[in-house]
């Protein structure tokens, strides 16, 4: 049996979760996620704790079940406490501006990079080199975070780039001269 599956899901007192055929609603006071998830697996509400069983004791059905309560879990924390990805650019000249619902990065292209908010994604600048994204789905932050790292990626030789704050990146030896 699954470890993390067997784990009720605590639902804080702010945050209702409503069970319809595996679809699963989530409300909190950050917003609602919705959600629906396979068959091979049952879910419930029972005293104030999402339950999650397998029907089967085949493959696929014990995949699903850790799968399952993590995703109940991630949308009842991004609902009540939301979640955050922070990046620094690191560059001389290289910078950040924030300019209604989207930031511009100048990171030493020939034109400045423009990068709209999506819907529930919110973009916040911290001086010229920081960028927090926030919303309350766990893997569209990602994703979004994932897409402004893309844009210029750290550099193996000079460090220069987009990085995670806490990244560590390992910068490789350059050329050696002749002797």
């Amino acid at each position: 049996m699954s470890r993390i599956g067997k784990q009720p899901v605590d639902i804080p007192k702010d945050v209702t979760v409503t069970v319809n055929d595996n679809h699963v609603i989530v409300k909190g006071p950050k917003g609602t996620l919705e959600r629906d998830f396979p068959n091979l697996v049952n879910i419930s509400v029972e005293d104030n704790k999402v339950v999650v069983t397998r029907n089967s004791d085949d493959k696929e059905a014990r995949a699903m079940h850790g799968t399952t309560r993590a995703l109940i879990q991630n949308m009842v924390k991004g609902v009540s406490t939301g979640y955050e990805k922070s990046l620094e650019i690191v560059g001389v000249g290289y910078r950040v501006a924030k300019q209604g619902k989207k930031i511009v990065l100048t990171v030493g292209y020939s034109h400045p990079v423009e990068i709209e908010e999506e819907p529930g994604i919110e973009f916040a600048v911290d001086g010229a080199n920081k960028i927090t994204v926030k919303g309350i789905d766990k893997q569209r932050v990602g994703e979004v975070a994932a897409s402004i790292r893309k844009v210029r990626q750290p550099d193996a030789y000079k460090g220069k780039g987009i990085r995670y704050v806490g990244e560590h990146v390992r910068l490789k030896e350059g050329k050696t001269g002749k002797k």
